[in-house]
């Protein structure tokens, strides 16, 4: 391991070295004929496809989820319950599922964890239509769809390279966070629709139909998915070989450090939404649909342009343009009163947090070898399921307490000044290349 990570910092001290000359101000080629270029891969395309449709139904459940908690509880702090559930389970195992995702055909391992969040997702339907729905039910349903996305999360990323390869990853990367976001856009507002029509049970039962389409293609399509590693090998030693390699590389740790702030004190302001939208700006379910499908309107934006660029070299300045543009944005955003107002906010919120989050992972991804893969992501998803719902449970803390609007500015302002620390002393991470 020792000599794959010195050739990866020889590399990138060689881009960062042609990055730092040329500067921020690097001329960006942005052709429309490289947006889709990584749908020319069969499986990938295969695959991007058949996600868009289960990303739409995650969305609309989302949507329901925190409207239903709210319902039942009438609690800011409920809201954030629910979301740590979802992230104790991840944070528990989610490094060690790293493991196993680089031990295991992740392909194989994705139709299970996907079978198994269609069917969580169908019992949470079930039991919102028959009116036998309780706050431990749903606190429950998090907690198991956390112990899938522990190692849903990171085995998706990973089977990224295996399907378009490295030179059309940060494409693919890119489409993804688009499809992300298209489903961001027509999710909430389709929810927000079936919720005042046929009830909170629609969302739900939806997204179980929507993961079959997945399920289909993942068992159709043949690829070298794994293992990557020697089974022989011990889970300990796996973890202990994944965190020496992220301890030792400054720029990984950093982005990851920069990752985890944001996720634990700025991305939260998701957590908070449905409190903004019925407490302060008075718009109701329809109105939260169309506040989260604002962010999704930037998101869907910056993923889009990000998957356009061409001779762009200094990601690095991209990451943190999108790290101070985040926290900068929802320090506005939580002292606004005019609802079309507070829209062109969070959509500027979705534009800086895809920025932030697909750089990084790419800067990632780019560097580490594939044998680990698995874990490095595994981390990159622990910071970002675990980190982001122990945020949205402090946010919720300091919202019962002292409103929202305050919550968030504290998260934002805290996650500015590290964003700071990090441009101040961590300049190799802004012209990593």
């Amino acid at each position: 391991m020792e000599g794959t990570s010195d050739s990866a910092h020889q590399a990138r001290r060689a881009h960062a070295a042609e990055a730092r000359r040329r500067g921020p101000r690097a001329r960006l080629r942005i052709q429309l004929t490289h947006t889709f270029v990584a749908l020319r891969h069969r499986h990938y395309r295969l695959f991007w496809s058949a996600r868009l449709g289960t990303l739409i139904g995650n969305w609309m459940q989302r949507v329901a989820q925190g409207w239903l908690v709210l319902q039942l509880t009438d609690s800011s702090f409920w809201l954030g319950i629910v979301g740590f559930a979802g992230a104790i389970p991840v944070m528990l195992l989610g490094l060690f599922a790293g493991v196993m995702v680089d031990r295991a055909d992740r392909r194989r391992l994705l139709i299970l964890t996907q079978t198994a969040a269609m069917l969580l997702a169908f019992l949470l339907g079930i039991l919102t239509a028959t009116g036998y729905v309780r706050i431990w039910h749903i606190v429950a349903i998090v907690m198991l769809m956390g112990v899938v996305n522990a190692y849903d999360g990171p085995a998706r990323q990973a089977i990224m390279v295996d399907m378009v390869g490295k030179g059309d990853l940060m494409n693919a990367i890119a489409l993804n966070s688009a499809a992300f976001n298209i489903a961001r856009i027509i999710g909430p507002p389709l929810a927000g629709f079936l919720i005042g029509r046929v009830g909170l049970a629609g969302p739900f039962l939806l997204n179980a139909v929507g993961f079959l389409p997945p399920i289909v293609v993942l068992m159709i399509i043949r690829l070298d998915t794994g293992p990557h590693v020697s089974k022989h090998m011990s889970t300990w030693a796996g973890l202990r070989e994944g965190l020496a390699y992220i301890v030792q590389d400054r720029v990984v740790s950093t982005i990851l450090t920069l990752f985890g702030a944001s996720g634990l004190l700025a991305i939260p302001y998701i957590t908070l939404l449905p409190v903004f939208a019925r407490d302060i700006l008075g718009v109701g379910p329809e109105g939260l649909g169309l506040m989260t499908g604002a962010i999704g309107v930037g998101a869907l934006t910056s993923g889009l342009m990000l998957a356009s660029l061409q001779g762009f070299r200094s990601r690095g300045w991209l990451f943190t343009a999108g790290n101070l543009g985040l926290p900068i944005v929802l320090l506005v955003f939580a002292w606004l009163r005019w609802y079309p107002l507070a829209l062109v906010a969070l959509a500027c919120a979705g534009f800086a947090m895809i920025m932030q989050n697909t750089t990084g992972n790419t800067l990632i991804q780019s560097t580490v070898p594939d044998e680990l893969r698995g874990r490095v992501l595994s981390a990159w998803m622990w910071i970002g399921m675990g980190l982001t719902q122990l945020g949205g449970l402090q946010a919720g803390a300091i919202a019962d307490r002292w409103g929202a609007p305050v919550a968030l500015s504290i998260g934002a302002l805290a996650s500015l000044a590290v964003g700071v620390w990090a441009l101040w002393r961590r300049p190799e991470v802004r012209h990593a290349a």
